[in-house]
């Protein structure tokens, strides 16, 4: 697999300490459509005047649309995958899809960075944009998730993570993109901290402290890590991921903020296909005993270059 990458936004780019998840959808009116095509293209301009207060904050901020959202801002051409959230599991583990025309990734070493880029976004945006859902994530410790296990073990590193997470000679018209899919969660943490840590370890795949993944003859094919892995051709075929828990300890809130880019969104749907449904049906991820999914998007994050043609 050869990628041709064609002027990307910072997806690659490498995963910070903070993050702040936004997803809108666009309000009706051609006011409103103009008014978010100019702020969409300047973005790497508001990123550059706020990254001059703390050049080593690695500020950076990704735009991403829905595929409603798209026909209006770039016309009927779309990347190939690009759709809908499709809704998948039975009532007691349903991941659902629910509103979202536009997803603003907003990372940094620093919180005072993200928040005055989100303060700063939706003021220019104004009335334009309906805001559904807002995220402040955190990392925690090395890398935890809030269920206390090292996330995004797995994620490519190095030249891998272009050719997994951009598109490239497949959809020519749209390389340099991503298809992103993110997804809320929430934890029952008084069921999930009442489990023995090997019951844990058996339902993440991993061990706990030492993050070593279990061998076969001690980890479940119900274990989180053993449905989602995807291979093809005898090759594992991987996704980007800069998940991110938040919390709110005395409203006993706990989450993660989940997202994937990838070079192929079949490829997540995959994943949460054996998460969620299970592979074979019913071997699902027992994780999902413990975690809910209140929100689901599916996304494409056009190359800069398309992005920064939005004004024009």
């Amino acid at each position: 697999m050869t990628t041709t990458v064609s002027a990307p936004q910072a997806v690659c780019a490498p995963l910070t300490q903070y993050a702040i998840f936004i997803v809108a959808t666009a309000l009706p009116g051609g006011a409103a459509e103009q008014q978010i095509r100019e702020v969409c293209a300047d973005l790497g301009g508001l990123v550059r005047s706020i990254s001059q207060r703390t050049p080593a904050g690695n500020l950076s901020c990704i735009c991403a649309f829905g595929a409603q959202a798209w026909p209006r801002f770039f016309g009927t051409g779309q990347p190939r995958e690009l759709h809908e959230f499709r809704a998948l599991g039975p009532p007691e583990r349903h991941a659902p899809g629910t509103p979202g025309d536009l997803f603003f990734h907003i990372r940094a070493e620093q919180m005072d960075l993200c928040f005055e880029m989100a303060m700063q976004l939706m003021n220019k945006l104004g009335g334009s944009v309906q805001v559904e859902d807002e995220v402040h994530g955190f990392r925690y410790f090395d890398s935890r998730s809030m269920v206390g296990f090292v996330d995004g073990t797995e994620n490519p590193q190095g030249d891998e993570i272009a050719r997994f997470a951009l598109v490239g000679e497949e959809d020519t018209d749209f390389a340099g993109g991503s298809y992103v899919i993110t997804q809320k969660y929430l934890h029952d943490m008084d069921g999930w901290d009442a489990l023995p840590v090997e019951q844990q370890e058996k339902i993440i795949g991993r061990s706990k402290l030492d993050d070593i993944e279990l061998d076969d003859e001690h980890k479940p094919s119900w274990a989180h890590n053993a449905l989602t892995v995807i291979e093809r051709d005898g090759e594992e075929l991987k996704i980007l991921r800069d998940n991110m828990p938040f919390g709110k300890p005395g409203s006993r809130e706990f989450g993660t903020f989940f997202i994937g880019y990838a070079r192929s969104a079949a490829i997540t749907e995959e994943m949460l296909e054996n998460m969620f449904v299970g592979n074979p049906e019913g071997n699902y991820d027992r994780l999902l005993d413990y975690s809910r999914a209140v929100t689901g998007n599916l996304f494409f994050v056009p190359s800069q270059a398309l992005l920064d043609c939005l004004a024009d």
